[in-house]
C-alpha cells in the first residue's frame, strides 16, 4: 500500500498526451491548443467607429460641419472628408479618410444638414477603433496550452481562424460491476440497489467535454468481467471500472485486468475513502479501477481520474489544489490515512460537511469541493489550512 503523494507522483510520471488533431473551430470547445494560433487578419481590419455619432476631420477652431455622408456598419465604399465636412456614422462602420474624431450623438446639435458641438468636449482620436487595435495579422492570439472556451472561440473567429490544432480527447469506457445493481427506471427487488455510479461517471466525463463514452454493466463473475474488460479496451483509450476491486470472494476485477495484460502501476492507497484503488496501463491505455461505493467513486474520480484525463488532454498542473483555505470547523481523524472529505468553500474558508460515509451521496447536495486532510494529521482546529479541490 502506498501513500497518496506516492500515487500522484506515479501518475504524473506516466502521463503522455494522445497526439494532436486538427478540428473545425466550433468542434474544438473544451480542447487544449497544441500550438500557438496566429491571426489571419488584423482586427479591426480598418479604422471604425466605436459608437453612433458623427465622424469629422476636427479643426480646433471649427465647430460647425456639413453632414455629407451616412455610413452604416457593413458599408464598403470609401469616403473622404474635406474641411468642415462630417459623416453620420454608426457603431462598427468604417470611418472616412481624414477622420480624426467621432463625436457621440449625445453632444451634437443638429440643424438640417449641419451639426455643431462644444469643441471643449472633443479630443483627437476619440471613439475611433484603429486598425489592429485588438491584434495584427500573423500575431499570436492564443498560445499553446490554452483551453478553448467560448470566449476563445469568439477571439479566434474574430481573426478569421476556422480550424485549430488541439490535443486529442480520450475515448473512455466505463464498466459497472455488481449483481445487485438495477437501472433507475426499473422496480427494485429485495437486495437490489439502483446503479448511481454509471450516471455519476457519465456526468463527470461529459462535464469535462469528453463525448466518446461507452458504458457496460456486468455481473460478478470472472469470465464475464474478463470478457467485458477485453471489449472495453478494444474501444477506448481510458477504462474506468467501479466495484469488484477489493479482496472479497466475488471481487474479480483485478484478476480480469491481469488476464487482459493490464500492468499495475499501483494498487491500494493509504486513503479514505477509496483504499482499494487500482491504476494500471496496457501499453498506452489507462485503467482506473475504483471501489464501488458511490461517494468513493466520485471522490476518487475527482482526485485521480479527472486530473489524469486533463493531463492526457494537454492541460497543465492538473493535480494541484485550486486553493489552500482555513477550516471553518474542527475535524478529528486517526493518523495513517489521508482523508478526502466533502466540503463547502467560499472566499473566507471551507466547512467540512456531515455525511462523509462512502455510500452516502446526500452531502453532495451541499458540497462544492473535496478537502484533503493529510495522512499524519489527527486534530485540526478552526483556521487550520487545508487543500481544496473543487467539484465541478
Amino acid at each position: 500500500m502506498i501513500s497518496v503523494s506516492e500515487s500522484i507522483e506515479i501518475l504524473k510520471s506516466n502521463i503522455q498526451t494522445l497526439g494532436i488533431e486538427m478540428r473545425d473551430l466550433i468542434d474544438s470547445i473544451g480542447c487544449v491548443l497544441s500550438s500557438d494560433v496566429l491571426a489571419k487578419v488584423s482586427v479591426p481590419s480598418f479604422d471604425n467607429s466605436a459608437m453612433d455619432g458623427y465622424a469629422i476631420c476636427f479643426e480646433s477652431g471649427t465647430t460647425d460641419y456639413l453632414v455629407k455622408y451616412n455610413i452604416q456598419a457593413g458599408d464598403t465604399h470609401v469616403c473622404t472628408l474635406n474641411e468642415n465636412e462630417a459623416a453620420r456614422i454608426y457603431t462598427g462602420a468604417p470611418v472616412p479618410k481624414n477622420t480624426n474624431a467621432v463625436i457621440q450623438q449625445e453632444i451634437v446639435s443638429v440643424n438640417g444638414s449641419n451639426i455643431s458641438f462644444d469643441k471643449e468636449k472633443v479630443k483627437l482620436g476619440m471613439n475611433i477603433r484603429t486598425l489592429g487595435s485588438q491584434c495584427f495579422e500573423n500575431q499570436i492570439i492564443a498560445s499553446q496550452g490554452v483551453l478553448v472556451t467560448p470566449a476563445i472561440l469568439g477571439l479566434l473567429a474574430s481573426a478569421g481562424v476556422f480550424e485549430v490544432k488541439v490535443y486529442k480527447m480520450p475515448k473512455v469506457s466505463v464498466i459497472i460491476t455488481g449483481n445487485e445493481l438495477q437501472k433507475p427506471n426499473h422496480e427494485l427487488e429485495f437486495g437490489q440497489i439502483y446503479n448511481s455510479n454509471e450516471f455519476a461517471l457519465i456526468g463527470l466525463l461529459k462535464s469535462m467535454g469528453i463525448s466518446q463514452i461507452n458504458t457496460y454493466q456486468v455481473i460478478d463473475a470472472l469470465i464475464e468481467v474478463e470478457k467485458t474488460v477485453y471489449t472495453a479496451l478494444e474501444n477506448s483509450d481510458i477504462l474506468i471500472v467501479t466495484g469488484g476491486v477489493s479482496v472479497g470472494d466475488f471481487d474479480f476485477v483485478k484478476q480480469a485486468l491481469e488476464n487482459n495484460q493490464v500492468k499495475s502501476l499501483f494498487y491500494k492507497v493509504k486513503q479514505k475513502p477509496g483504499k482499494p484503488l487500482f491504476v494500471g496501463k496496457k501499453q498506452d491505455q489507462w485503467v482506473f479501477a475504483l471501489p464501488g461505493n458511490p461517494a468513493a467513486v466520485i471522490t476518487c474520480f475527482n482526485q485521480y481520474v479527472k486530473p489524469s484525463l486533463l493531463a492526457i488532454s494537454g492541460h497543465k498542473n492538473t493535480f494541484e489544489p485550486t486553493a489552500i483555505l482555513p477550516l471553518k470547523n474542527t475535524f478529528k481523524k486517526s493518523a495513517g490515512l489521508t482523508f478526502f472529505v466533502k466540503g463547502k468553500y467560499d472566499y473566507q474558508g471551507v466547512e467540512i460537511l456531515q455525511g462523509q460515509e462512502s455510500f452516502n451521496l446526500l452531502s453532495f447536495n451541499a458540497a462544492n469541493c473535496i478537502v484533503k486532510i493529510d495522512e499524519n494529521a489527527e486534530s485540526l482546529e478552526i483556521g487550520s489550512l487545508v487543500e481544496v479541490y473543487p467539484l465541478d
